[in-house]
């Protein structure tokens, strides 16, 4: 390896650590601050507020009382509070078993309080994940009805579109709005593949007629994270022209390309930027969530196409974004709940389980793709990570809160023995799964 090569590695792996520690910071500090501003106004006072775990970088205590502080190994966080025997709020430091703990702490304190504290770590997660989604679909808007021109994208085909053009047919076909019953992706399966097809715009109130480029291309609007496309270095605006010496004029000929082909190598012509480019890849087994729940397994390279220009948007209302925040934040729950089914049933593989590497090295190509692109994974990553924490095992929030529903229905908590018990099997599962996790991270192709 050169040291040009060894730089670039260096820097990539740089950026992949710095993003996987940027996301687990923030991601961990709401969640802890969840649990410790509910406590608090639930009258359990905190001792320490700690983001990362080891020994102590900085460290200052407010007029609370409260230790607030940042360690040298920033994987994770924690509230302790007072009274707690440890960091996971398991036990008492009462030495006498037969007093009552004070109100303050958190064996002392109300049976709802515990439960408020507890469950407020994941409640914030996704509070924040609703909040980022609506902050991108705000910042973004929906699309402009009629379909109207924003701005063209730069690919290597003439177009005779410009920005405030509204788009009413296109190959003779009514081009579709709310309600319809055609859909725009329905709209593109019926095109003919040709270099140039026909138009019918609105442009500074008249009608005109143009004959130009497909609406969709074979452009690279986006990059899936350890894509064959991505570990190829194809980038955003790049246009693919050619697969194995075929033209590809719109984006579906790519795909029927890349499905064909069943993993085989594929020699891509890409045009970027007025440069041209050869690329050889082979597509991997992906599978897919389907809207009836079900999965399908198909060969992907990994990119997120678009059309030929960027449509023009309005601005949603504030409602209209904590909507859309909502639905994003309920689907990637929901999605994760029938993944986890089809896992443990066979149905996919139990390589889409990715463990911290694999994670990590989404953190760093989300980041390096774009601001937006890493909040938004910030997002989802919250939302897996709340989901996780409310899972009943031992360890998790889920499995305080699980105890705590032990407590409201016998009216008395679990002895000590068996919540030693419960606590150690609790981490003995979560350690065999970061080591399954792990192993995929290493060995899944």
């Amino acid at each position: 390896m050169d040291s040009l090569s060894l730089f670039s590695a260096l820097g990539g792996s740089l950026t992949t650590f710095l993003a996987f520690v940027v996301a687990l910071s923030v991601i961990v500090s709401v969640h802890e601050y969840g649990h410790y501003i509910v406590g608090r106004w639930s009258g359990i006072e905190a001792e320490v507020f700690s983001l990362g775990f080891g020994p102590v970088l900085f460290s200052r205590v407010d007029k609370r009382g409260t230790r607030w502080q940042f360690a040298a190994l920033p994987f994770g966080g924690y509230v302790k509070f007072v009274g707690d025997a440890n960091a996971a709020s398991v036990g008492s430091e009462n030495v006498d078993a037969d007093a009552p703990a004070p109100r303050n702490t958190m064996a002392g304190a109300p049976l709802w309080a515990r439960a408020a504290t507890v469950a407020a770590g994941p409640v914030f997660n996704f509070i924040m994940s609703i909040a980022i989604f609506a902050a991108i679909a705000t910042f973004n808007g929906s699309a402009r009805q009629p379909l109207t021109v924003g701005d063209v994208n730069i690919v290597p085909y003439t177009v005779d579109l410009l920005p405030g053009d509204e788009v009413l047919e296109i190959g003779g076909i009514k081009v579709p709005g709310p309600g319809d019953a055609l859909t725009f992706d329905q709209l593109l399966r019926q095109l003919p593949v040709e270099s140039n097809v026909d138009y019918l715009l609105r442009r500074d109130g008249v009608e005109v007629a143009v004959r130009t480029a497909h609406p969709m291309p074979a452009v690279v609007v986006q990059l899936a994270p350890q894509s064959a496309a991505y570990e190829a270095g194809l980038k955003p605006a790049d246009v693919i022209t050619h697969v194995e010496g075929e033209e590809i004029l719109a984006f579906r000929q790519l795909q029927q390309a890349v499905l064909s082909a069943e993993g085989a190598p594929l020699a891509l012509t890409v045009w970027r930027g007025g440069e041209v480019l050869d690329v050889t890849l082979s597509a991997k087994r992906v599978d897919e969530p389907q809207p009836d729940g079900g999965y399908e397994t198909n060969w992907r390279i990994g990119i997120v196409g678009g059309m030929l220009f960027r449509p023009a948007t309005d601005n949603l209302s504030p409602l209209q974004g904590v909507q859309a925040g909502v639905n994003m934040t309920t689907n990637i729950i929901t999605g994760s709940f029938s993944g986890l089914y089809h896992m443990v049933s066979g149905a996919i593989s139990s390589c889409n389980m990715s463990g911290p590497l694999g994670i990590a090295q989404v953190s760093g190509a989300m980041a390096r793709q774009g601001v937006e692109n890493f909040i938004y994974f910030i997002g989802v990553l919250s939302t897996a990570v709340g989901l996780l924490n409310l899972f009943p095992i031992p360890v998790l929030d889920g499995g305080h809160l699980t105890f705590y529903a032990y407590e409201a229905v016998t009216g008395r908590k679990p002895s000590e023995r068996a919540l030693q018990f419960l606590m150690t099997l609790g981490l003995t599962l979560i350690l065999s799964l970061t080591a399954f996790a792990l192993f995929n991270d290493f060995f899944c192709p």
